[in-house]
């Protein structure tokens, strides 16, 4: 027997935003999670797998439209109609009171109910599975210890939309331990709702977050599919994971250290790129570059901002062989300056440098200084609430502080005596 597990589909999600974004490939990416479903429908039918098993969230809410519905619908009777049936368990994005518009069911296709667990035998294949859907968006209980054990001379699996004991970045929902999964004596457990891959456990039973089938957004990196499994007598033999994301997400650390003009850097920035993608031609790669390092280009870009992103941006027209989306330039300079002689001036440029290094002193001091400055700003909406001064990281306000501190050196014409 041959399946495939996967997990958190989000098909058509919104991915709010992407307009602000100039350039942006606004369709490829809204087509992204589509696409993705399309390879794995694709992958299913090549394997000629027996079963395919969907974990939760295949939607990232109730639908726009029928449309929405009418794309899965028409993806899950190319697999039925060869043969593949399909076991769906229901996520908190897409439980029984999220989703109010209905189609016709088709046949193949399993949802297990939101009321009880239900099991399913094929006795052909030799295979039980056990799941239940979530009835509404929150399930603060415990789903597991209403699963049966085992059935016998069967291989079970287990299906189940659970945050677990916890994971980072996610809600907790249908919380469990790895031990309750592990009591229930089945073979495998297909959990969805963790968007970044994990092998919970290897064996006994084996335990998968498959990830999501496709990147949304730039937390999301690296690359992203399902689980493809064959068992052989009752026993796994082997467990693979394969790529389907038609849109690749990645953080790119660039290192400027001694990059003399916005021409090197651009050379950096493809050689960088290149490794980064080596292999991965056939998808577009959307990449977040953090430029990093002491270098003389700190000064020019505080003289005439922007002049880094457009150096990368420059790179992507460039660069031969993949496709390349850069989705934003983050700034983490310094410029080469011997503070030590900045601090002996008794001008504007070592009033500057002394008002930096004192607020600098202590994280505390750097905080409130921060907040002082940034309190005005109010309650941000929802969609940059990452930005929120009180939320942001030491690192983040010392790497502000830099580049106002340069800034307004450079403003000055300070910088060219001062310099290393």
């Amino acid at each position: 027997m041959k399946f495939i597990h996967a997990a958190d589909l989000h098909i058509d999600s919104p991915l709010r935003g992407l307009n602000g974004y100039d350039g942006a490939p606004v369709q490829e990416l809204r087509g992204a999670t589509r696409r993705a479903l399309s390879a794995l429908v694709d992958l299913a039918i090549e394997q000629a797998v027996d079963v395919v098993i969907l974990a939760g969230d295949i939607y990232d809410g109730n639908w726009a439209d029928f449309r929405t519905g009418l794309f899965f619908r028409d993806q899950m009777v190319r697999m039925t109609r060869v043969g593949v049936r399909v076991f769906i368990v229901k996520g908190n994005h897409d439980a029984e009171s999220q989703i109010t518009k209905q189609l016709p069911p088709v046949e193949g296709v399993h949802t297990f109910k939101s009321t009880s667990v239900e099991t399913v035998t094929i006795d052909e294949l030799g295979v039980a599975l056990h799941g239940r859907s979530f009835p509404n968006r929150a399930v603060p209980e415990d789903l597991v210890e209403h699963y049966p054990d085992a059935s016998a001379n069967m291989f079970n699996i287990g299906v189940l939309h659970t945050s677990l004991n916890g994971r980072g970045g996610h809600d907790v929902y249908a919380p469990t331990t790895v031990e309750a999964l592990c009591a229930k004596g089945y073979d495998y457990f297909a959990l969805g709702h963790v968007h970044a891959r994990e092998v919970v456990r290897e064996a006994g039973p084996r335990i998968v977050y498959p990830g999501n089938l496709q990147g949304r957004h730039a937390k999301e990196i690296g690359p992203k599919g399902c689980e493809l499994v064959t068992v052989s007598g009752g026993a796994i033999t082997s467990a693979q994971f394969v790529p389907l994301d038609v849109v690749r997400w990645h953080r790119l650390q660039l290192d400027a250290s001694g990059a003399a003009d916005v021409n090197a850097l651009r050379q950096r920035f493809m050689q960088a790129a290149g490794e980064l993608v080596a292999g991965e031609h056939e998808r577009l790669h959307a990449l977040r570059v953090i430029v990093s390092g002491q270098t003389e280009l700190h000064r020019i870009e505080a003289e005439q901002p922007g002049t880094i992103a457009a150096a990368i941006q420059a790179g992507t027209q460039d660069f031969e062989g993949a496709d390349l989306w850069v989705e934003e330039v983050q700034l983490d300079l310094r410029s080469p300056l011997d503070r030590a002689a900045a601090l002996q001036r008794a001008d504007a440029v070592g009033e500057v440098v002394q008002l930096v290094d004192e607020i600098a002193s202590s994280e505390e001091q750097l905080r409130a200084w921060a907040l002082a400055q940034l309190g005005g700003l109010g309650t941000l909406p929802p969609g940059l609430a990452d930005c929120d001064p009180a939320a942001l990281a030491p690192e983040t306000l010392r790497a502000l502080l830099a580049d106002a501190e340069a800034t307004v050196l450079a403003h000055l014409g300070g910088m060219e005596g001062i310099a290393r």
